[in-house]
């Protein structure tokens, strides 16, 4: 008989981290664990996750909804088939601890070259914000460790300070030799966007992800058709359950990519869906995780290996704790590696 519980780990970070919704200090995360009676030893963990003030999950009744997903574990089919359609979180935690389950407690979800450590995923190198020294502090040593692919948070800082940081990166390294992403968090309002967009692109970047905030729709498409530089949607893809809704946004605004963290739509199965329509579309994609330890990191890896996308992903969080769950999982000169010769802690 298959049973469920699951145990509440609030990540601390080990530095506060800057976005332009707020400095962040902790991070709420549950891990859920499945088991058989007849074979208590071997136990699937999948990881819920959520960002105050982002996830559309995070609301009152989020442990309620977990200790009835453990209680009626029986039933879990209703809940991988749309009884957790508005906890996009607690579906990805339940769907990767039915793979790890599947795989005896393993934690190898998806088998592959990455998996057996032969194959490398590269990656972006995410830099905080924070006051201009800390800024830059970040970005030289994200170059002195082999990073070719940089993305900058912006928007909480006075926004020609951030010009200022771009153009000292310029200036030494052209887009052959670093490709750079810009994450506005939504900063920006509608009526600024489009000449901030223009100053951005100066420095050859590759996208910027989410400039104005989610739900402008008219606004987004306006950008997208006038912009000077490829924007991603990423929070505009939360809470948008349906294909059928999935595709009219994705028609309407027209973007130049999307991003995809599973945690925020609907797990692998959510993601997929986007994906499979942007593809439709010839819209570009790449998979981003959402601050997971690296339980949901992991899952999200393997994952994303074997869609074959050649792009640099936004999977390199697992450092950014000082209580993670220790793993396999490395960061190898601007790859995300699984080192086979590392174990995992146990939870």
């Amino acid at each position: 008989m298959l049973k469920a519980d699951y145990v509440h780990y609030p990540l601390n970070f080990k530095r506060p981290s800057g976005t332009s919704r707020g400095v962040l200090t902790e991070k709420d995360s549950w891990f859920i664990r499945l088991w058989d009676d007849k074979q208590p030893e071997i136990i699937g963990i999948g990881e819920c996750s959520i960002i105050k003030g982002l996830s559309p999950d995070d609301k009152e009744g989020y442990e309620e909804k977990l200790q009835e997903l453990c209680d009626q574990i029986g039933d879990y089919w209703y809940y991988l088939e749309g009884g957790l359609r508005e906890w996009p979180s607690i579906y990805f935690g339940l769907e990767t601890a039915f793979l790890d389950f599947k795989a005896k407690g393993s934690k190898i979800l998806f088998p592959s070259d990455f998996s057996s450590g032969t194959a490398k995923i590269p990656i972006n190198g995410l830099i905080w914000m924070g006051d201009p020294v800390f800024m830059k502090e970040q970005i030289e040593q994200k170059l002195e460790t082999g990073f070719d692919c940089i993305k900058m948070k912006i928007g909480a800082i006075d926004f020609k300070e951030e010009l200022r940081l771009l153009e000292s990166i310029r200036k030494d390294f052209d887009k052959d030799k670093i490709e750079l992403r810009v994450d506005a968090n939504g900063a920006f309002s509608p009526d600024s966007a489009l000449e901030k967009l223009k100053a951005l692109a100066q420095f050859d970047l590759h996208s910027i992800e989410q400039p104005i905030k989610q739900g402008q729709v008219k606004e987004m498409a306006e950008l997208c058709t006038n912009t000077p530089l490829p924007i991603a949607l990423d929070e505009e893809l939360i809470g948008v359950y349906d294909v059928p809704a999935k595709a009219e946004l994705l028609d309407k605004i027209a973007p130049q990519y999307i991003i995809l963290k599973p945690s925020l739509v609907g797990g692998i199965k959510g993601s997929q869906e986007w994906i499979g329509l942007a593809n439709d579309r010839k819209i570009p994609w790449w998979i981003t995780s959402a601050l997971e330890s690296n339980i949901g990191l992991n899952a999200i890896a393997q994952w994303t290996y074997t869609l074959n996308n050649s792009m640099p992903q936004g999977l390199g969080t697992g450092q950014l704790y000082t209580n993670n769950i220790a793993s396999p999982l490395i960061i190898d000169n601007g790859f995300l590696k699984y080192d086979t010769n590392l174990g995992w802690d146990k939870i």
